[in-house]
């Protein structure tokens, strides 16, 4: 059995209880090696696929299949730099800008796959579909608790931020679901012609999402617009 203190530090990192205890038994029948080895990768496996299926990425086209030379204009270096994810290091903020049909969503899609594949957890979401279920919650404490799951995933991606259009009339103003809490201090109407479970539009206040998000290139683009279907990678 090689290196065996290194072996028996794997097996405590995994708490294999049984095993430690039986350890001797264990070692002089040659099992531990073979059995932390199946341990380990099968919950990889297993993370692996609760990650993926937590992120909601969705069915994409992979990067290989990808045409650089449908969009006019496009920094391939500047794309293929995020996709080594150092950014996340920093918690650095990404915005992929440009007009419909270009690829932005299969970009990010792509980079969201690669974060999942080295162990980041993910979530993949759009504008809409967030300051939706925002809207719909009807007390702080369930507002909190939404904001802690879309703030919890080491990469955030938001779709379709080029659909919404942003006021600050209602600053500190109180809501129709009687919302009137120092949390909120802006209000963002959303539309979003793909999305039908939206309506005709929405209002949620959305000033200490942004500030959980990171501010700076997130808040501005969610303030200004990015332009048609713009993505946000956090």
């Amino acid at each position: 059995m090689k290196n065996p203190d290194a072996l028996q530090a794997r097996a405590k990192a995994l708490h294999l209880h049984g095993l430690l205890a039986h350890w001797s038994e264990a070692a002089a029948a040659g099992w531990p090696e073979a059995l932390i080895g199946w341990e380990e990768d099968e919950r990889a496996r297993r993370s692996l696929e609760r990650r993926l299926q937590s992120a909601h990425i969705g069915r994409f086209k992979p990067l290989c299949d990808f045409d650089w030379n449908w969009p006019t204009t496009i920094d391939r270096g500047t794309f293929e730099a995020l996709m080594s994810l150092d950014f996340l290091k920093d918690a650095t903020n990404a915005v992929l800008v440009g007009p419909n049909g270009v690829g932005k969503s299969t970009l990010a899609r792509n980079l969201a796959h690669e974060a999942v594949i080295h162990g980041h957890t993910v979530l993949f979401t759009t504008a809409g579909q967030l300051l939706g279920e925002l809207a719909s919650l009807d007390s702080d404490s369930a507002l909190r608790r939404r904001l802690r799951h879309y703030v919890a995933p080491t990469l955030l991606v938001i779709d379709e931020v080029g659909h919404l259009s942003l006021s600050t009339a209602a600053r500190n103003s109180p809501k129709s679901s009687g919302r009137n809490s120092p949390l909120y201090s802006d209000s963002v109407t959303a539309k979003s012609p793909r999305r039908s479970d939206i309506g005709e539009g929405i209002e949620v206040e959305i000033d200490d999402l942004l500030k959980r998000l990171g501010g700076g290139a997130v808040a501005q683009a969610f303030r200004q617009g990015v332009g048609p279907g713009g993505i946000l990678g956090l």
